[in-house]
């Protein structure tokens, strides 16, 4: 039987235990476990797909931004730096001239998209009911 190493969050901010079930942790329903934060690092618009485009290996800033087509060069520094606080994201510079920064995915940032890509492959595979769902509502609901 595998040993699981179990850290207590400690107390939240408002005195609450940061805990779920028994074995876990960190409750992300909590809210103000650290692990609400994070989830929204990983699952918001951007950070899902920095992380998803970054799964197919290291990119330098424009690049990524190429990649994830309509991210702000703003919004796409933001999520970067959440995504390193967090530990999925390893920014390394190059000390070169010009300055190269590489962004790479860490070995917890690639069991994240892992899971987050078998989410996105299934909501792309799944788009056609998606599609048929949304002309039923908007048969059965018109904008008024």
């Amino acid at each position: 039987m595998e040993s699981v190493e179990t850290i207590t969050a400690g107390p939240t901010a408002d005195g609450q235990a940061c805990r779920g079930a028994e074995d876990l942790p960190f409750d992300v329903f909590a809210k103000a476990c650290p692990s609400r934060e994070t989830l929204g690092h990983v699952t918001g618009r951007w950070g899902s797909l920095t992380v998803g485009a970054l799964y197919e290996g290291p990119c330098r800033f424009n690049e990524l931004r190429r990649r994830v087509d309509g991210v702000s060069e703003k919004m796409l520094s933001q999520t970067l730096h959440a995504l390193e606080r967090d530990g999925i994201v390893h920014r390394e510079a190059q000390p070169v001239n010009p300055p190269r920064v590489d962004y790479e995915l860490t070995p917890l940032g690639r069991r994240v998209a892992e899971r987050l890509l078998a989410l996105i492959h299934l909501v792309e595979e799944d788009m056609p009911s998606v599609m048929a769902a949304r002309e039923r509502y908007d048969a059965e609901h018109p904008a008024g």
